[in-house]
Formats: structure tokens, sequence, C-alpha cells
């Protein structure tokens, strides 16, 4: 079998796949097509060299899922982006709205080397600055299942666990209203019919839209 070393482009696609389930059943085309934000066709083609290399096991119509080897690839991406995005939040002062598109290029590019030194440089950290877990040194990533906050009932208190990282703007809105990880609410309303929830965050209350509530996780703790 054809071996290569991946490319950036083939470890963007390992990471999406991986992002989207692909671990552990089988992912759409068209679903990876819109994370990666490129056409069905292509990512098809794409398809069908990551297969060849041993990377994904792609059956046209079903989907596509990573092998044993396409998933450390993949991980061992999110191990990077996870350490560069702490690395630039903590250590550099950066926003948190902005590690994301920084770490994203960078991933590529640093070796093992300095992957280890920043992780002992950052204590061997456990999560990243949006709350995600970092892979551990041999490649073990914990996956914690929190529900979203659009699914949480009126009255419950929470811990605010993750958020997504792919929204600038939605970072930003979170964090002039003072919810991040670690952030304790209480869902004060659920508005009918798709209009979001309202919390209370230490004392005052925002209101969160659908979409915006659908990307943070959070811990009920009551």
């Amino acid at each position: 079998m054809p071996n290569i070393s991946p490319s950036g482009a083939v470890q963007d696609y390992l990471k999406a796949i991986y992002q989207l389930g692909g671990a552990r059943g089988d992912v759409p085309t068209s679903a990876l097509a819109e994370r990666l934000e490129l056409t069905p066709g292509s990512v098809s083609a794409m398809l069908r060299r990551l297969d060849e290399q041993g990377l994904v096991s792609h059956v046209r119509y079903r989907g596509v899922r990573l092998t044993e080897r396409g998933t450390r690839e993949a991980v061992e991406m999110i191990r990077h982006h996870r350490l560069l995005e702490l690395y630039l939040a903590k250590v550099v002062g950066m926003p948190w709205d902005k590690v994301h598109a920084e770490a994203d290029a960078l991933e590529h590019v640093i070796s093992e080397d300095l992957e280890s030194r920043l992780d002992e440089l950052l204590g061997f950290p456990s999560v990243d600055p949006h709350g995600h877990p970092i892979p551990s040194a041999a490649l073990y990533l914990a996956e914690d299942e929190y529900p979203s906050l659009a699914t949480v009932a009126v009255g419950t208190k929470c811990i605010v666990r993750t958020v997504s990282d792919r929204d600038p703007e939605l970072l930003r809105h979170l964090a002039s209203i003072g919810l991040s990880p670690g952030t304790r609410l209480v869902v004060r309303e659920v508005v009918p019919f798709g209009g979001g929830v309202r919390v209370r965050i230490k004392g005052e209350e925002h209101a969160i839209g659908t979409n915006a509530a659908l990307d943070v996780h959070v811990e009920v703790t009551s």
C-alpha cells in the first residue's frame, strides 16, 4: 500500500472527519463538505486518495470513517491545535476568539519536540481555553458528553464546560456577558419556538439565542 506523510490538507480532512464522529461511525460526504466549505465532488476525490493511503474507509453513498491510523493522525492534530490555543491565550495573551484561527495555521508545522515542550511549559494541561479536552501524549482523548445549554430546563443550575471555538463573533459576545468555561449560571427562561434562553450570571440576566446556546455545553448541578 502506498504511504505518504500527511500534508496539511490531509490533516485538515482527518481532523474534520474525527470531529464529525468519524472514529465511531460513518460521516456523510455532504456533512464533511459543509464543515470544510468545499464542494462534494472535491471532497469525494480527496476521500478516494485517503482511502488508498489507509487513513479512511470510504464507501460511496454510505460515507467515510477513520481507520486506526487515520484516527491517530487526527487526534495528533487535535492535540497540537489545543495546546497551541492554550499557549496563545495563556502565554501570549491572545483573546480566546482569535486563538482558533492562529492554531489552525500553526498546528501542521510544529515538531513533536516543540509539542512536548509546550505541554511541559503549560503544566501538562487537560483542557484548552474553550474547555475542550487536550489529548494526552499517548493520544488518548477523553470525550465528555455534556448537554447543550439549549436543552436545559428552566430553573436548572449549571457550570459551563465547553464552548465552540468556530465562531469568533460568538466568543466575543459570550465574553462580553461573562460566560466562559467554569462560569456558573441559572436558566431563567426558555423562549418558545426557537427563541433561545435567558440565563442569570453573577446576578445579571442575559439572552442567548438558540444557535449560540447549542454551542455552549454545560454540566447540570441541580
